[in-house]
């Protein structure tokens, strides 16, 4: 059960082990492209019908046609990776549970966007973690978890694109494991809960009266998307790369931007500055800041 990219490397793994993928269920296709006339199907549907692997696409997750279905597939065990919450019916249904794929080690993390807040706080590493579902969100006992690194430019997206590869292996040594008995569940520790919660664009204006480190940690925390921004010169800017810069700022105040209108573009903060490496102007595309400098001229 899953619908993003990050899903797909899951399927593919359990799929090339040789395992029998029964079903796949997946997220509705969506009208999207140019006009939002065009069809598009999810990234672990195209990889479902390319292996001929059969395809669900339940609009409603407790409707008796769609529980039927997936009765009538005989699962052993369901994997869910970046789908959504499911009903008890749903992922009480197999003999051996529905196993669970989170990025975060929980319990730190819980939530719909556990990347993107590992990142936004700083934090300096963070991981996967396997889980067996329970009727709280992401309370279940622990599987198996795996750490990985978050370098200081990293992304969201940078992270995500590691992750869902280390998550795949994650999710292939549950499920051997599983298979052969051979694990030990681990009860989640309530006394370290984080949250994780959704992120939405009104809440990715950037605060410039913050530290550099919190500047640089927020843009990059919500980088590719939903996009940290501010305005210049009335319009919204989308920020999508920084590094930091604590050189010392003078009277210049948070929120200003120092540009020489060719190399670089600079952005106060209340320590210094942060530099700007990746940007979007409304109604442009996504550019670097020189070749967006080539067009773009600071009036001051």
């Amino acid at each position: 059960m899953g619908t993003p990219d990050f899903a797909v490397p899951s399927l593919q793994i359990l799929h090339e082990s040789g395992y029998n993928i029964v079903g796949v269920i997946t997220a509705t296709d969506k009208y999207g492209g140019r006009g939002g006339k065009k069809l598009i199907e999810s990234p672990v549907k195209k990889y479902a019908l390319a292996n001929g692997l059969k395809v669900l696409q339940p609009k409603n997750l407790k409707a008796p046609s769609f529980v039927e279905e997936l009765q009538a597939l005989e699962a052993d065990i369901q994997v869910v990776v970046a789908f959504r919450m499911l009903p008890i019916v749903v992922w009480n249904m197999p003999r051996y549970g529905t196993m669970n794929l989170h990025g975060s080690l929980l319990p730190r993390y819980r939530g719909a966007a556990p990347i993107h807040w590992a990142v936004i706080n700083g934090e300096k590493e963070t991981g996967v973690t396997s889980f067996f579902l329970k009727h709280e969100i992401d309370t279940g006992d622990i599987l198996f978890q795996e750490q990985l690194p978050i370098g200081e430019n990293e992304t969201t997206g940078d992270v995500h694109d590691r992750m869902m590869h280390i998550g795949a292996k994650v999710v292939l040594q549950s499920i051997q494991a599983v298979e052969k008995d051979e694990y030990k569940l681990l009860a989640q520790d309530n006394t370290l809960v984080t949250k994780a919660p959704k992120i939405f664009s009104e809440d990715c204006e950037i605060d410039f009266n913050q530290s550099t480190e919190a500047v640089h940690n927020f843009i990059r925390g919500l980088s590719p998307y939903p996009a940290a921004w501010t305005k210049l010169e009335g319009d919204k800017l989308k920020i999508y790369r920084t590094t930091k810069d604590l050189s010392s700022k003078g009277n210049v105040d948070p929120g200003q931007f120092i540009s020489d209108n060719k190399n670089y573009i600079k952005i106060a903060t209340t320590d210094g500055f942060v530099e700007v490496h990746e940007l979007q102007l409304a109604g442009r595309r996504r550019m670097k800041v020189k070749d967006f400098l080539n067009g773009y001229q600071f009036k001051s």
